[in-house]
């Protein structure tokens, strides 16, 4: 199913199931209701059902470019390790010694590291692996009886890279995220992604709330004519909206409308073309929210992933890092800052917004809010996530759970 939607309906919006019944019967369609964004037991069963089953990015393939460099992912309380091999091949391991599962590699402040003598070496007891995940030595061996080492190397995820970007997922099954970013090929394709290198570091920014209060302001339109008037003033009406079953799409105009602050008008006058892009999307910026929790942005100048990863009920980390083309013209290094400007405003705008609202939901006084129809996106993650976690429709958690 994809729904389509801007400041109105518009031909070709093809309305839900869920939609439909509003409409007959004129009740509201609501939210989803307040204990699920802080209900211990809903988000344990959250971790399992909805968001280990999940694709999530760890780098990008220039990210590691040498035989032994590894980029380090925690997600889900599962550690997870991308390392490239000797054979230039890149794979995911679980960061979990096969002895007394001690942390592997640890990494820089971002996860990004190198492996001293091309092998992977246990911290605690010397276990030696080589960068193909096999365990190739142990100090002590003929005192572990019986032990083959061909049987005893490192537990892996799935794997998938897509535009050049690594991906793993914990619990298979579910289409792959080419199939899932099928439809958008097109556009996708245009940006040379796999050509891209980081234009900075790994960002992590910890915000105390749930990691769907994150998700949903992201795909919430609704709030930017509101609460970010620079955003606003540099977008106008333009937003637009394609919902799909594993992808929202949002996608807006850039241009100067004679209003607004001045980084971003600058950002405008100085953006230069870029000549891998058709015109169309040359002042577009285009968001990509993949389910459950990881969205794209791609700008004409650069794009970044935004990957909200969950650290308990209340707790996010959201971890992010541009990519770009080289380009030493004067005006992209402009565009670019005056980019990171923008959305530097906006973050900061965010994090009162959704600590406003993760206040709310805890307070005990809330319940459940009505959608317009014009959050599209809110409207189908709620359907998605009542569909796999059927506890969410109700008002209150069930008899013998924790509140």
């Amino acid at each position: 199913m994809r729904m389509v939607s801007g400041n109105d309906r518009r031909p070709g919006h093809r309305a839900s199931a869920r939609e439909v019944a509003a409409d007959m019967s004129d009740a509201p369609v609501l939210g989803l209701p307040d204990w699920v964004y802080s209900d211990p037991d809903f988000y344990q069963r959250e971790l399992e059902k909805v968001l280990l089953p999940s694709w999530q990015v760890v780098c990008h393939e220039t990210d590691l470019p040498r035989a032994g460099d590894y980029q380090r992912l925690d997600f889900a309380g599962r550690p997870i390790i991308v390392v490239r091999g000797e054979d230039r091949r890149l794979r995911a391991f679980y960061n979990v010694c096969r002895h007394r599962a001690a942390r592997l590699l640890d990494g820089d402040d971002s996860g990004r590291g190198h492996c001293d003598r091309l092998r992977i070496i246990c911290p605690y007891h010397g276990w030696t692996y080589d960068l193909e995940g096999g365990l190739r030595g142990i100090p002590d061996r003929g005192d572990y009886a019986g032990l083959e080492l061909s049987r005893w190397g490192l537990k892996s995820p799935e794997i998938e890279i897509w535009q050049g970007f690594v991906f793993v997922r914990c619990r298979p099954g579910g289409p792959s995220v080419s199939r899932i970013m099928e439809p958008f090929e097109e556009i996708i394709a245009a940006y040379r992604i796999p050509e891209m290198t980081a234009l900075g570091r790994i960002t992590l920014r910890p915000r105390a709330v749930n990691w769907k209060t994150v998700v949903e302001n992201y795909a919430d339109g609704l709030h930017v004519p509101v609460a970010h008037p620079g955003l606003a003033a540099l977008c106008g009406d333009s937003y637009r909206l394609e919902a799909g079953e594993n992808v929202m799409h949002i996608s807006a105009e850039v241009a100067d409308r004679g209003v607004g602050s001045w980084s971003s008008r600058a950002y405008v006058r100085s953006l230069p073309d870029v000549d891998c892009l058709p015109s169309g999307l040359r002042r577009r910026w285009n968001y990509f929210l993949l389910w459950p929790n990881l969205a794209f942005d791609l700008y004409p100048d650069q794009i970044d992933f935004m990957q909200m990863l969950p650290l308990g009920p209340d707790r996010t980390l959201i971890r992010e890092i541009p990519y770009g083309h080289a380009d030493d013209r004067r005006e992209m290094r402009i565009a670019r800052y005056l980019n990171w400007r923008i959305n530097r405003v906006v973050n900061a705008e965010d994090r009162d917004l959704i600590e406003r609202v993760q206040d709310g939901m805890a307070s005990g006084v809330f319940g459940q809010g009505p959608l317009s129809r014009k959050e599209t996106c809110l409207r189908l993650m709620a359907e998605r996530l009542q569909r796999t976690l059927p506890e969410a429709r109700l008002p209150r958690p069930p008899a013998g759970r924790n509140p």
